[in-house]
């Protein structure tokens, strides 16, 4: 239809009509007016700024018709902003329902009407994290993914440590310190990850498979305290299946006293500290040493102890039996031995005697039969040359000569003439 311009209603420029839309739009939903949008992310993009595509809550990407609503906060506001999410642990992510408090923003060179954001409402988007981090806990439990790694075959001695964890930051440190400065020889086996933000998770998952390849005994995931934002990563879902359907046992120690994360709930065990469960995988070996070695050990020396007494005892005995037997043994031989002594010597002075006697009657004898005697009452004893007593004739001849001993001396002769029945 072909309209007269030439009414009174004045024509606008295009420069025109956007001030005064943008002076209506300023009056009802102006920097001085402004009110809360609830909707659905369906983009989300930060390089200083952050840029968001809002839709209605619930509406399907494939709705053509759906409405749009592209909101942004500029730097100075955003900062504080995000720091205040990232305290609280979240993110701005698609599909994630929030509301934002702003204003209208007219863009008139690219002919486009903005949200300014100036607060976003925090507590909304906590129930928002606290409802899905409860549907996540849901899923796990009725897939009975809770227990699952609770119920792996867990080493009685597990000194193969596998550690999820970052090096040089407190935690590692709290842990890693508790192991080395115990009696036992632990080995380490570190798979370097992040431990906070979005690229955490997938190295997380990543390091918890090649640790459970590796053959470790056990595989502990440590983090220090921080923010909920700084232990956020520990809620996602991929870490928690990834803990879940590990066929060797995780331990975790993330954060500080009162944190409790998703990963927590799924692990083989729980400890509320990183220092704390450097604490609880020594605890373990000390036990197993203290029932395996220490308690037979102090079992092997209480029974050699009472076999040494108990040897010691019969040795003490046997000693004292030997030292009364010996002393009653040369007691009685001393008194045998003074028996004998006096036996003996009153045998041998009867021997004396005796002999004394027998002495005196060969004396006696002898002395009837002594040659000088014999030769006083005027015997004499003849011996040839060679000193030979002449018994009969047969021992000397005619011419011989023969030696003649008599009481007071001896003298030579010649025989001259023999007279006997023998010659």
């Amino acid at each position: 239809m072909l309209s007269d311009t030439s009414s009174e209603e004045p024509v606008l420029e295009v420069g025109e009509f956007y001030q005064l839309l943008t002076a209506h739009l300023e009056s009802s939903f102006g920097r001085r007016r402004p009110h809360w949008v609830r909707g659905e992310i369906a983009k989300v993009y930060e390089k200083g700024h952050v840029y968001v595509d809002l839709v209605d809550a619930g509406s399907a990407s494939s709705d053509t018709k759906r409405p749009v609503l592209n909101a942004h906060c500029w730097a100075t506001p955003w900062a504080p902003l995000k720091r205040r999410l990232a305290e609280e642990g979240i993110s701005l992510k698609v599909g994630m329902v929030v509301s934002f408090h702003g204003y209208v923003d007219v863009y008139a060179p690219q002919g486009k009407i903005g949200f300014s954001i100036t607060e976003i409402d925090v507590e909304g988007l906590l129930g928002d994290v606290a409802r899905r981090r409860q549907e996540l806990i849901a899923r796990l439990r009725g897939e009975g993914l809770l227990e699952l790694n609770k119920k792996t075959f867990m080493a009685p001695v597990p000194l193969r440590v596998g550690l999820v964890a970052s090096p040089g930051t407190e935690g590692y440190q709290d842990f890693t310190g508790q192991l080395l400065n115990s009696r036992f020889s632990f080995e380490i086996v570190l798979v370097k990850t992040l431990v906070q933000g979005e690229a955490a998770p997938p190295q997380i998952v990543g390091a918890l498979q090649a640790l459970d390849d590796a053959g470790v005994d056990v595989i502990c995931v440590v983090r220090g305290g921080g923010s909920k934002g700084d232990l956020a990563c520990f809620d996602d879902e991929r870490v928690a299946r990834a803990i879940a359907n590990s066929s060797t046992p995780v331990f975790s120690g993330i954060g500080h006293t009162g944190d409790e994360s998703v990963a927590d709930l799924v692990a083989h065990t729980r400890a509320i500290t990183p220092t704390k469960l450097g604490e609880e995988i020594v605890e373990l070996v000390s036990q197993w040493y203290e029932i395996n070695v220490r308690r037979p050990a102090r079992r092997v020396l209480e029974a050699t102890t009472d076999m040494l007494d108990e040897a010691s005892f019969y040795l003490g005995e046997r000693r004292r039996t030997m030292i009364f037997a010996v002393r009653d043994r040369l007691r009685a031989e001393e008194r045998h031995l003074l028996g004998t002594r006096e036996r003996l010597v009153i045998q041998g002075r009867h021997l004396v005697e005796s002999a004394t006697r027998m002495l005196a009657s060969n004396r006696q004898l002898l002395a009837a039969y002594d040659p000088t005697r014999r030769l006083a009452q005027g015997w004499s004893i003849v011996t040839d040359a060679n000193g030979v007593v002449v018994k009969s004739l047969e021992g000397v001849n005619v011419g011989d000569e023969v030696r003649v001993l008599v009481s007071d001396g001896s003298f030579t002769s010649s025989v001259t003439q023999t007279k006997g029945s023998s010659k």
